[in-house]
């Protein structure tokens, strides 16, 4: 049997036990139903018909899966005679705010393979166009990038210390410019360097002085990278991107079709995390364990899955309930809740009465309301598309949201290596960017893209600048 096959089996036979499980009305059973079928529906499209290798909507279904599937199932079937049932984040469990949620989930899931199929009857073709990193001055970028590494190591050096001596449970202390500007733009700079050294050495054929020096500054941009982005100092959101990016350069046939695409991020966030979380939250200790592995069997049975799912972890389907009572308590923002994410370069320092990003202010919300005490949160694409513009923002966010990643699928095929690769970023960014919220997701990637797009075309401009100076003749 081949690998779409496994993964169908798979597929399915999780779909089944979730429904089979699933203790709820009428209503909300149906609800869950249609929207698994469309998604099911969106899995076949995807594996079967659909001729682009596209990790995006690979990264799509994923999240619909476990978040609005997995997730709100394993939850709402512990609530069975619990007699005020809450989510996670302290709300109530209500019906009719299931079905409405499930309702939008469906007419925004559709919406979006609707016209991502739609955008794309015009043919995708290979980007050929003249860039820099075909530049015979490219060695001179790479270094010109790597003395910039080091200029950025020396500059966040007592920063990067207190953030490792800052525990992962509390938050550390830095004003929001200050973390965005290093950690998503200046620590993303050896990401391109390590890109376009890669893209250097694949292109040579025998070993020069360049090779050697190129190869050692791709040593040393990893070493950078890990220093900038690793698990003490990053969530595991923040690194999945870099990291499963950079299989995607080095080895690409893991992703080289949306089967394979689907069945490694389908394993990662649905059986992978899952597992992972419910061994660090076990009560047994490592000795009993190790003596009698029989108890944690016991202990990851269904009630070590409902302890797992039923954490902040997985709160987007909570959240957009909170969401829907928040609007027909308070009603739409109309677009202001938007600017908060387009706006989001503005200090607050300045611009005293900025949003604050869709999921604080649900968390605010619930703190107020509801006695929750953590502001903090996720919201989803589609809540932050209500929460907006009501039912046309749920349509016209699925409409942009379907676009760009037809687009992506240009910067995907594109020559440009950097591009590339930053579309695949994207792909996997989307777990983040569809569970929200907005605001941050959508300021992590353009900082990302600032770091990685644009700091490396300023470096070529000073660099060319300088070659200039010294009477070499660029490319």
């Amino acid at each position: 049997m081949n690998l779409k096959g496994i993964f169908l089996i798979v597929y399915f036979l999780i779909s089944f036990g979730l429904f089979f499980n699933l203790d709820a009305s009428f209503g909300v059973f149906s609800s869950f139903f249609l929207n698994a079928v469309l998604l099911s529906l969106i899995v076949i499209y995807h594996l079967y018909f659909e001729k682009d290798n596209s990790p995006f909507i690979s990264s799509f279904i994923v999240f619909n899966f476990l978040f609005f599937l997995v997730a709100p199932i394993v939850q709402i079937s512990s609530f069975a005679g619990i007699e005020d049932p809450k989510y996670v984040n302290f709300f109530p469990y209500d019906e009719s705010l299931v079905i409405k949620s499930n309702a939008f989930i469906f007419i925004f899931n559709l919406l979006i393979i609707v016209f991502y199929i739609q955008f794309k009857r015009k043919k995708i073709q290979k980007i050929i166009a003249p860039t820099f990193i075909n530049s015979v001055n490219l060695p001179a970028y790479i270094l010109g990038i790597l003395f910039l590494c080091f200029v950025v190591f020396l500059l966040s050096f007592d920063f990067l210390l207190k953030d490792l001596a800052t525990p992962s449970w509390l938050e550390f202390k830095a004003s929001v410019a200050k973390l965005l500007i290093y950690k998503k733009v200046l620590f993303m700079v050896p990401f391109a360097g390590i890109i376009l050294s890669f893209h250097y050495l694949k292109k040579k054929n025998k070993i020069t002085n360049n090779t050697i020096i190129i190869f050692l500054s791709l040593i040393l941009f990893m070493v950078f990278l890990f220093w900038f982005k690793n698990p003490f100092t990053e969530k595991r959101n923040a690194l999945g991107p870099i990291y499963l990016s950079l299989v995607f350069l080095f080895y690409p046939k893991i992703f080289s079709n949306n089967t394979k695409t689907l069945s490694v991020l389908f394993f990662i966030m649905i059986i992978l995390f899952p597992i992972s979380s419910m061994l660090t939250h076990t009560d047994a200790t490592f000795s009993q364990i190790l003596n009698n592995p029989n108890v944690l069997l016991a202990e990851t049975k269904y009630s070590g899955i409902v302890k797992t799912f039923n954490t902040l972890h997985y709160d987007a389907f909570a959240n957009l309930n909170a969401t829907i009572g928040y609007v027909y308590e308070n009603g739409l923002s109309y677009g202001f809740q938007l600017l908060s994410a387009l706006l989001f370069f503005v200090p607050r320092s300045i611009w005293v009465s900025k949003p604050l990003s869709t999921g604080q202010l649900i968390g605010e919300d619930l703190i107020d309301n509801y006695g929750f005490n953590f502001s903090n949160l996720s919201n989803p694409l589609v809540s932050e598309a209500y929460i907006n513009f009501g039912y046309l923002g749920i349509f016209f966010f699925a409409v942009i949201f379907s676009y760009v990643l037809v687009k992506m699928l240009h910067w995907l095929k594109s020559e440009n290596e950097l591009k590339k690769i930053m579309s695949f970023y994207l792909a996997i960014h989307l777990l983040f960017l569809l569970r929200g919220d907005f605001t941050n997701g959508f300021s992590y990637y353009i900082g990302t893209l600032f770091g990685v797009l644009l700091i490396p075309k300023i470096v070529k401009v000073i660099v060319d600048e300088f070659l200039k100076l010294k009477g070499v003749v660029k490319n």
